[in-house]
């Protein structure tokens, strides 16, 4: 998902008929998204299939098993199969690839039912939704080129990963601080990039199969987006258990 061209940014300047049902179908996809991935991780987190993914040990510590290791690592695998693949692949598969990513995403963050009170679960996805539906309508209703804050975000989140591994091995909990304040404002941006960037996606020629294949991949952006900010979010907000 490459930053957009700047001198681009005006390009669609009357939201038409043809562009609203281009946003819904995006955003329709993105929410369906987030069902399937709630309904997944809730499920997982849930006997018989916890057990299947991870071992609670003593003091409420998580340890994954093979399987849990295959649940985190295969969205991995299928955001860049999408991503390098999509206007390669048929709608039908190219579909299938989103829900699976979906459910498979779900599974990878089941976690956060074992380790997080269900109310402050709940309380941060509608902060969440909240903070979401307010940038998503600044970077869709803005007249500024965010342009070049994307090139400035997909930089950070360059070095937002690098940190992430190395503190993988540091285990600073001042470093893990850090990572979610500058997550919770990373994604923040990002989120109003990549919806006025459904802009410059639409094109009003597009055949109807070119049209479906962008909203998927407008839908996958969106909902990263969104992942990744509950996620930071619930760092901050969610109450552990004991």
């Amino acid at each position: 998902m490459e930053p957009i061209n700047s001198s681009n940014v005006t390009a669609v300047e009357r939201v038409s008929d043809g562009f609203r049902a281009y946003l819904t179908r995006v955003y329709n996809f993105m929410a369906g998204g987030l069902v399937v991935s709630g309904l997944s991780a809730y499920a997982a987190a849930k006997e018989p299939l916890v057990s299947v993914f991870y071992t609670i040990q003593q003091g409420g510590v998580l340890t994954y098993s093979v399987l849990g290791w295959i649940a985190i690592l295969s969205p991995l695998v299928l955001i860049f199969m999408i991503g390098s693949q999509l206007n390669k692949l048929n709608l039908s598969a190219a579909q299938g690839l989103f829900w699976l990513f979906s459910a498979l995403m779900g599974v990878s963050l089941s976690n956060i039912f074992l380790l997080y009170s269900g109310e402050s679960i709940v309380r941060t996805f509608l902060v969440s939704a909240g903070s979401f539906a307010a940038l998503s309508l600044y970077g869709n209703s803005t007249k500024r080129d965010l342009s070049a804050l994307g090139r400035f975000l997909y930089q950070g989140l360059i070095g937002l990963i690098l940190v992430i591994v190395v503190n993988l091995f540091l285990k600073s909990s001042g470093v893990s601080f850090l990572i979610s304040v500058v997550g919770v404002f990373l994604f923040a941006g990002l989120t109003a990039y990549d919806t006025q960037k459904l802009k410059m996606m639409y094109a009003e020629a597009d055949a109807a199969d070119v049209r479906e294949a962008k909203a998927i991949s407008g839908a996958l952006a969106l909902y990263l987006d969104f992942i990744n900010l509950f996620m930071y979010l619930l760092s901050f907000l969610g109450n552990r258990k004991n």
